[in-house]
């Protein structure tokens, strides 16, 4: 499986860590520990992603092809 690299931007306010990823608008957490919210952030990352590429994919409808994008 290949990874690829995100970035959180996490902060600590009161009690909770809160935590956003850069590069995917709407992928957010908040959890009591830096820890658990870096879990939360990566399992809520994998799902946005599949729910994307579903998305795209029902969209596409049928003879379509996955291509790689580099910027």
């Amino acid at each position: 499986m290949i990874q690829t690299k995100y970035t959180a931007i996490t902060k600590k306010e009161s009690d909770w860590w809160i935590g956003w990823i850069e590069e995917v608008p709407g992928v957010n957490c908040q959890e009591r520990t830096h820890e658990e919210l870096m879990k939360s952030l990566a399992i809520t990352l994998k799902e946005a992603l599949e729910f994307n590429r579903q998305d795209a994919i029902a969209a596409a409808k049928q003879s379509y092809r996955e291509e790689p994008v580099f910027v």
